[in-house]
């Protein structure tokens, strides 16, 4: 008798679930669609096998954007953090990012939860080893000759996937969030592993069914520090790192008087030449100088071994003490990850302040893993030449918990309009850090695993992540994924600014003795003559909350909204400058590119410009500019055949 075959229909699949995975699925069902989410391991829901941590530098905005266009990221962490700190608060309000330290074990504990409970979401348990796919509308198949015939785009659509198990789920999209468990290899010294992280299984199979579909391929690897027991530290040797006073939210719907609870403390240490030395002595022991790995490592977030080798001039390097959770004595020693064998490892950690008796509860590892070449993807992050595959997280070639859940989101939310029938969502450089960070995947040429920068958008004064909601929450409400009501809600922080900033400008303040004591006394020059209380504002000395006393008329308003006040009215000179040089970006961004223009028809073009645009096929004109070469001559000479052409086909 033979054996039945399981075959269920749903809407979308997510392969993976990891911070990308739980967004996207989370996206789909929201948005209505039955959606299914493999795990190779159910207790691996958002996972953080690195540091346990939310935010950072430029990362806190991606949090930020998530939760704007209605993802759950930020909502987890405010109920599930540690301690919490607003980084860079000396510098603009421009590049202030959050970051809190997240109760691992916690986080992951409700990020499942909100899964199991989501209305047309379920999660099961399997490894998917195969895509399955027919050829799109326009295209069939000549069996004798076991090739496509084209018939008008010639590319291939997603049907479903296929289990090890041999379960096939037949569905319109799928979206892959496969992470670090592609093909994965953990290694400690001699010692290599056949694992995903923190000794998980692996994903061994699907690589060879996105190898069949022509999919090109890379290798990267990334590495985590030691675990150590908490117990067997010495913190009287280090410097402790406090929380903030007063904690700000992630989420743009929490309550802060939710989020204002006992803090955890942080530890800092530092390593020394002892440590160097160690390492020194070493090195041909360690897989990445021993040439037995092959990935190619973060530049960013290198390993100790790569700080003492690239930056040998350098006497110590800094090491955080961070705890795992509230519930556990594993300690994260943030700052000194590596690939070192275990008894190098022990010998190395022992030479810092702090942790002369530690000892080591999971060892530190580097790990390989099989990722995709981004540029193969649209900026919707669904594949060119695949219809109804989508990709996000670390295996588009990215790092990090908060780059791989914007990209899962984005993706989740173009999964489900593309099944709705409707316009798929771009957000461009100019619009938010999610923007910047799938351009440069998928416009650049990245052969490390990319990370988040605030250096790296252009527009960073606009891109505040105070200001995520008013940026994007239209965008997210469009989509279908936030609700009326917070919408609404938005709208009306958005007329109450805009009105304040109108009554501040339009507020005369004159040269009175009151003035003038009030002035003297904030260390601020006197008045010669009248000025608008906006003008006040604008001295550095001065803010929205000090000048209460001179503008006894106001209105009380929420601490959301003075802000954006403030912000707005001091920097008004520099926005209005980034938001000339964001038109003229949006001009180039607007002149769209034919899918099908055939580049060799473009006379003039440099063969090198030739050979990107064929290979990278750019969606707009400013798309096209940010190719690693392709110059502004040829960009001169594509926009004049364009306009040729565009004349041509009306």
């Amino acid at each position: 008798m033979g054996t039945m075959q399981i075959r269920e229909k749903v809407d979308v699949c997510v392969v993976g679930a990891g911070h990308a995975g739980c967004e996207a699925a989370l996206a789909c069902a929201r948005m209505g669609l039955e959606t299914v989410i493999f795990t190779v391991s159910i207790d691996s829901i958002a996972l953080m096998p690195c540091n346990p941590n939310i935010g950072g530098s430029s990362k806190g905005h991606l949090v930020r954007e998530v939760d704007a266009l209605g993802g759950e990221m930020g909502k987890i962490i405010d109920r599930t953090f540690i301690q919490s700190k607003m980084l860079n608060i000396s510098k603009g309000p421009a590049v202030h990012s959050l970051r809190a330290q997240a109760d691992k074990a916690e986080y992951s504990r409700a990020m499942r939860k909100t899964l199991e409970n989501q209305e047309r979401l379920t999660v099961k348990q399997a490894e998917v080893c195969e895509l399955l796919t027919d050829w799109a509308d326009g295209c069939s198949k000549d069996s004798s000759l076991g090739e496509a015939v084209e018939k008008g785009s010639g590319k291939k659509r997603i049907t479903g996937v296929k289990t090890f198990t041999g379960a096939v789920y037949e569905c319109k999209a799928v979206i892959l969030c496969t992470g670090t468990y592609l093909r994965a290899r953990c290694l400690c010294g001699e010692a290599i592993s056949y694992t995903g992280p923190n000794g998980l299984q692996a994903a061994n199979h699907l690589t060879d069914s996105l190898k069949k579909l022509g999919i090109e391929m890379r290798r990267f690897k990334t590495g985590t520090p030691a675990r150590m027991d908490k117990r067997s530290l010495d913190f009287s040797k280090m410097q402790e790192q406090f929380g903030d006073e007063r904690v700000v939210p992630f989420s743009f719907s929490t309550n802060p008087e939710d989020v204002q609870i006992d803090q955890a403390s942080c530890w800092l240490t530092y390593t020394n030449e002892k440590t160097h030395e160690v390492i020194r002595e070493n090195l041909d022991r360690s897989p990445i100088y021993a040439g037995v790995i092959e990935g190619t490592g973060p530049r960013y977030c290198p390993s100790i071994e790569d700080k003492v080798v690239k930056f040998a001039d350098k006497e110590r390097h800094q090491v955080f003490i961070e705890p795992e959770g509230l519930h556990t004595n594993e300690m994260y020693v943030g700052g000194m990850s590596s690939s070192l064998p275990e008894d190098v490892q022990y010998a190395m950690y022992r030479t810092v302040p702090g942790l002369e008796n530690c000892k080591i509860v999971r060892n530190a590892y580097a790990i390989e893993y099989d990722c995709i070449n981004p540029r193969q993807l649209h900026p919707t992050l669904e594949f060119k030449d695949i219809k109804g595959l989508f990709s996000g997280g670390q295996l588009n070639g990215s790092s990090g918990y908060e780059e791989a859940a914007a990209q899962g989101l984005l993706a989740g939310i173009n999964a489900a309009l593309s099944i709705l029938g409707k316009e798929q969502l771009t957000i461009d450089r100019s619009e938010g850090y999610l923007g910047v960070l799938v351009d440069d995947l998928v416009t650049k040429d990245n052969f490390e695993p990319y990370r988040m920068m605030t250096s790296r958008a252009e527009y960073r004064l606009l891109l505040r992540q105070d200001n995520a909601d008013l940026r994007l929450r239209e965008k997210g409400y469009l989509a279908g994924l936030v609700s009326e009501e917070t919408y609404e809600k938005t709208c009306r922080k958005k007329e109450r600014i805009e009105k304040e900033i109108k009554r501040l400008k339009g507020l005369s303040v004159g040269a009175s003795k009151e003035v003038q004591e009030f002035l003297q006394a904030q260390g601020s020059s006197l008045l010669k003559t009248g000025t608008s209380m906006a003008e006040l504002m604008c001295r550095p000395e001065l803010s929205y909350d000090m000048l209460a006393e001179l503008d006894t008329g106001r209105e009380p308003l929420p601490a959301d909204v003075t802000e954006q006040v403030e912000i707005e009215i001091k920097y008004e000179g520099y926005i209005t400058r980034q938001f000339c040089q964001v038109q003229q970006f949006k001009k180039m961004e607007e002149k769209k590119i034919p899918e099908d223009l055939d580049y060799r028809e473009v006379k003039s073009l440099r063969l090198e410009a030739r050979q990107k645009l064929m290979h990278y096929r750019p969606v707009s004109v400013g798309q096209a500019s940010r190719i690693s070469g392709v110059s502004p001559a040829d960009i001169s000479v594509l926009l004049v055949y364009l306009e040729q052409y565009n004349k041509k086909v009306l």
